[in-house]
Order: structure tokens, then sequence, then C-alpha cells
């Protein structure tokens, strides 16, 4: 039998995962001089962004501030296209800020671009198996892609995986769901294009109750259709439909996963024909941009230095090591028999930071994990998770790498100050720095 080569490489920084998170993690540690691998298992960077099209960036503006940074940057970059990729809009769902609506497929592009010219090493269609650990340091990790194994020797590794195998194979310690377990609801979406906007929206109600009664006492939509999700998509006559959401599902599970794509694409298909058959705007529409895979929201949260906690954000708490602000409500989703939620976090006006320790974990002193991996309560990863926060928190470990490969520190002793005075100078909004209080709204 032939026996595969395993071949090896090195880098500085290891970055899992190449969604919003990872993107940020990448470029920010690129940008130091740092040789920088990414490794993603699809073919896209962007993560939930590139594979459920149109999917807003909300929260980008806590108290209707950008929270600046990368995201900042690329938002920036998109918005003085011609025609404009990017635009800042009002989001219509409750307790919600404005988001960044965007051209999915320039967007994407742009990033690939970003990355490309940070001088990033982009493995696509690779797996990041098994960490091989020397100590309390990764030493290694064993990947896999088409060709083979593949084992990649890093300095410092940052999980921006949405699942954190390769922190728990480390050993970082985690928790599943809410404290019964519990997870939430994953997702599947599409766009209906070709609709009358003026028509569609006309209805005060942005959740289409009314219409969406008539089809669940019909028989003709899943009772979880209850509150249709349907949001003006960045080009004129297109609607995203974030409506679609399946329970049960154990998101570290690929047969649980496929299972809940295609009885999501069956609701979606149920869904599209009820919107061309009673909602005003969407006769002669047809869907479009269906999702390949459903989006996972939730699966392990890592145990870091500090744990956040819906009382951390209802105190609107500003961490001396605050790596971004966000006032996103407590957007819950379809735990077991549960509802959906947009409840606010804290009071109106007032916003909290995530902080650095709960993107760090407590023994392994070459790893940092952020995105919706990151240390916190149930109620706390509600409010977190928008994918400004995530790709900021990677911004975050990737300037902590930095830090920490320049002065030869476990990543557990980088300094805050050091950290958010580095951020603050990439123009991350409204963080503390020496001397200094976290900036006014």
């Amino acid at each position: 039998m032939h026996k595969e080569t395993i071949r090896e490489t090195q880098t500085d920084v290891l970055v899992i995962g190449g969604g919003t998170t990872g993107f940020g993690a990448a470029i920010a540690a690129a940008r130091q001089g740092l040789d920088v691998t990414l490794v993603e298992a699809t073919t896209k960077v962007g993560g939930v962004m590139a594979f459920c099209p149109g999917m807003p960036w909300g929260g980008g503006y806590p108290v209707d501030r950008i929270v600046g940074g990368l995201i900042e940057e690329l938002t920036t970059r998109l918005s003085a296209m011609d025609p404009p990729a990017a635009e800042k809009r009002a989001c219509a769902l409750e307790n919600f800020g404005p988001e960044i609506v965007y051209d999915h497929d320039v967007a994407t592009l742009t990033m690939f671009e970003m990355l490309e010219e940070a001088g990033v090493h982009l493995h696509l269609g690779t797996f990041a198996l098994t960490p091989q650990m020397s100590g309390t340091r990764i030493a290694r990790v064993a990947c896999c892609d088409r060709n083979g194994p593949l084992e990649i020797a890093a300095r410092l590794v940052i999980d921006c995986s949405g699942d954190g195998d390769i922190s728990a194979k480390a050993g970082v310690p985690y928790a599943l769901g809410d404290a019964s377990g519990a997870m939430m609801a994953v997702t599947i979406s599409f766009h209906m294009v070709g609709v009358d906007w003026q028509a569609a929206f006309a209805d005060p109600d942005p959740y289409f109750r009314r219409y969406a009664a008539r089809g669940v006492a019909e028989g003709r939509l899943h009772p979880d259709l209850a509150r249709l999700y349907l949001m003006r998509g960045f080009h004129e006559g297109t609607v995203f439909c974030n409506s679609v959401h399946v329970r049960g599902v154990d998101g570290r599970d690929p047969v649980a996963v496929s299972r809940a794509t295609q009885e999501g694409r069956r609701r979606c298909h149920q869904l599209a024909t009820f919107l061309r058959s009673d909602v005003p705007g969407f006769a002669g529409a047809h869907m479009s941009m269906l999702s390949p895979t459903v989006g996972v929201r939730e699966t392990r949260k890592l145990q870091g230095l500090y744990r956040l906690t819906g009382s951390d954000l209802a105190r609107g708490t500003k961490f001396a090591d605050g790596v971004v602000a966000c006032d996103n409500p407590v957007d819950d989703v379809m735990r077991s028999d549960g509802g959906m939620t947009h409840d606010a976090a804290l009071e109106k006006g007032d916003y909290y930071t995530i902080p650095f320790r709960s993107l760090v974990p407590q023994h392994v002193e070459n790893l940092m994990f952020a995105g919706r991996i990151l240390s916190a309560d149930a109620v706390a990863f509600a409010s977190v998770r928008g994918m400004p926060q995530c790709m900021t928190m990677g911004q975050a470990c990737g300037t902590a790498a930095g830090l920490a490969l320049d002065a030869g520190l476990a990543v557990q002793n980088v300094p805050a100050g050091a950290l958010t005075a580095a951020l603050t100078a990439q123009g991350v909004n409204r963080l503390a720095v020496p001397d200094r209080p976290a900036d006014a709204a």
C-alpha cells in the first residue's frame, strides 16, 4: 500500500478559519511583518457573509458610530467604488442599530485582494485536524487537503474556526449552548429577485406576521415561520430572506448539518412559493442564491481568562482590555422550544466592550481564539456575535500576536495597554488606552 508523504511547512502565525474573524486576524498579523498562514475548509473567505449571500454586517455602528479598524477599512473601500458596493442602512428589526449592506460578490473579491496585499498565505479546502502539543504550547497542527496530509509548524495559533475544534483538542475547556446545552437554531437563507419593493414593504410590520399567520394556519408554512425576516437586499428589487431556522442541530456533526440543510432547503422552497402567491410585491419574483449549507450560529464557547456575562453587558462595562465596542440586542434564535428574541442588552444610548481576556485560554501559551467561540455566557454570546465585532476580535488577536512574538511573551501576558493603544492606532474606536478612558460615545 502506498504511504502518503506528510508535507511540512512552517509559519509565524497560523490562523484557522477564513470567516470574517479569521480575515481580521490574518490581515492584522501580516501587517506587522509576520509570516501568516490562513487555512479555510471551504472554497471562499468571508464565512457566513459569503455563503448566506446578502447577510448584512449588523452591529457595525454601536450608538451610531462605526467600530472602526478593518471593518471600517473594508466598508470604505467598497463604498468608494463606482458604483458603490456597500452602504449604511437602518435595520428594520427591533433594537438593532444601523447595519452595512453590500454586494457580497464584490465584498468577497475585495477580501481576497486585501489578504493578497497583506501577503497572507491562503490555503482553501484545507481542514485543521489535530494540534501537536509541546508542553503548554501548540508545536504544529496536522491538516489535510485534497493532496493529503500537511503539518504546519507555527509559533502562534489563532483559532477562528467557529467551532473551536483545535482549541478543544489542545485541552481548552468549553461549554455547549445555554445552561441546558441547547444551542441556537441553524439557518438557511436565499434571495427573492424581481420584487416590487414599494409594494412588498408597504406593511409597517417588519416581520410580516399577518401573512405568515395565514400560511402557518393553512399548513403551507412551517410553524417556525410565524415571523418572516425579509430585508431589502443591496440591489434594488432583491429581498434577503433569513427566515428558515432549523432547531436542535449540533453544528459540530456534519451528518446533522447535512440533514438540516436539506430540510431547510425544502422550507425555503415552501416560503418562496408562499411569498409569490400571498405577499404583495412578490408575484413576479423568483428564488435565487439559495445558500449551499445552513449557517451555524453556536457550538462551543471556550473557557478564557474571563467569561463575559449578560450582567457585564447590562452595566455597559467598558473593560480596560476591551477590544471592540458593541450595543447589539440579545439576538437569541430558537433554542430548544424557545422563540426568537431581540431584547435590548443594555440601556439605549450606551455600549459595552468585549475584553481581550475572553479570547485567551488559561493555560495554552501560544493560542488565542476569536469570533463565536469566545468565552461568554449564553446571554452575552447572543449579543456579541455580530460580524463587525467578530472581525475586530480577530484583528485584536492578530495584533496581540505581533506583541507576543516580538517580546517573547505568552499570550496571557500581552499588556492590555499596549494592545488597546495599538488597536486605537489602527482606527478601532472607543477603547481604553493608558492614561485615557474609553472614547466618549
